[in-house]
């Protein structure tokens, strides 16, 4: 069941207190998703046929100096008819995802002159709402499609670095790269925030050389692999992400995760998979003719972020210094997407 909840309250704004009806006990939170959750709790049987309404204080746990239902707050609190229980909260108005939240409840009866007889305030409890689970990320998928543009042929991946990190891989870490948890840039409901470890890599290409641009925002040095290293057909591709960080530019997440390796398996659970021959982002194909090799494309109107979610071996591929610039401007790290963007967000939180 649907609850939407409107703002009520007397003629003269007032409020009366009649201390038989029930304050509601055992406050009990469920069913909890990234813009929604239901709700429960028992009362006493005395006046319970007198209850007409629902009063509900919601809060962001943050706001620490908010105020319980004064006069002045009755429109701005959730009121609900009184319904069985337990009843959905949902609305993404004021519901985001991957959020902290306080609620509190008190049962009230309209009077005849328009004026509300209320219970005592419940307990106050607290809950976290959801990340986003894969029906909103296929929406956010069908988003990213409309804008990804034509293919363009690619054969390296690429991760720019400063030298203190290639240094660190060789002499402490056994010559490899190490996945770390991806960190919170994109949208705020991505389940893989805080949660998946990865390395990010880009393949994207300049339209004129076909060739990985010069300039990076990460660091002067460069680790190159040719694609097949990390994307062939023992690798399955995930939908991370889609946004933008007020600019003309939007980016795609994809996850790379060898199949059965623990990165797979916690993207199995959360996160669209899509076929690695036929996508709109990054493709990989037998080549019919020849030496039967892969050919590899990517989506040129995107940025792509490419998550692998295993190891890599610096044997496997070469450092090298670029010759551009390290536009620092163009970093992603815990970049925070645009909420007010209508090409990269969907109708639940941000």
């Amino acid at each position: 069941m649907m609850i939407f909840f409107t703002g009520s309250k007397s003629q003269d704004g007032s409020i009366s207190e009649m201390e038989e009806l029930p304050v509601p006990q055992n406050i009990k939170i469920s069913n909890i998703t990234c813009d929604s959750f239901k709700i429960c709790w028992d009362m006493e049987a005395r006046s319970k046929e007198r209850i007409t309404h629902y009063f509900i204080d919601l809060n962001k746990k943050e706001n620490k100096n908010s105020n319980k239902f004064k006069h002045k707050d009755v429109p701005t609190k959730l009121v609900a008819k009184a319904v069985p229980l337990p009843m959905t909260v949902r609305g993404h108005w004021f519901l985001s995802p991957r959020t902290e939240y306080t609620v509190a409840v008190q049962t009230a009866s309209k009077q005849a002159d328009g004026d509300y007889a209320v219970s005592e305030w419940s307990e106050i409890i607290e809950f976290c709402t959801a990340d986003y689970s894969t029906v909103h990320l296929n929406q956010l998928l069908e988003k990213a499609e409309v804008i990804a543009g034509r293919m363009l042929p690619f054969s390296v991946f690429y991760r720019n670095q400063n030298k203190e990190y290639f240094d660190h891989a060789r002499e402490v870490q056994e010559n490899r790269m190490l996945p770390s948890i991806k960190d919170n840039s994109g949208s705020h409901g991505s389940p893989i925030s805080g949660k998946l470890e990865g390395i990010f890599f880009s393949c994207n290409t300049e339209f004129n050389t076909g060739k990985p641009p010069q300039d990076s925002p990460y660091g002067r040095h460069r680790f190159e692999v040719q694609a097949d290293a990390l994307f062939n057909p023992d690798t399955n591709l995930y939908f991370g992400d889609f946004y933008c960080m007020y600019t003309a530019y939007h980016y795609v997440i994809l996850v790379l995760a060898p199949k059965g390796s623990r990165g797979d398996e916690f993207c199995k659970q959360r996160l669209p998979l899509l076929d690695i021959t036929n996508n709109r982002f990054l493709t990989c194909k037998q080549v019919e003719e020849g030496d039967g090799g892969l050919v590899f494309h990517h989506a040129q109107d995107v940025i792509l972020e490419v998550i692998y979610t295993e190891p890599v071996d610096l044997s496997l591929g070469t450092v090298a210094e670029i010759s551009g610039h390290q536009l620092m401007s163009l970093s992603t790290v815990n970049a925070k997407k645009d909420p007010s963007c209508k090409t990269c967000n969907i109708s639940v939180g941000r």
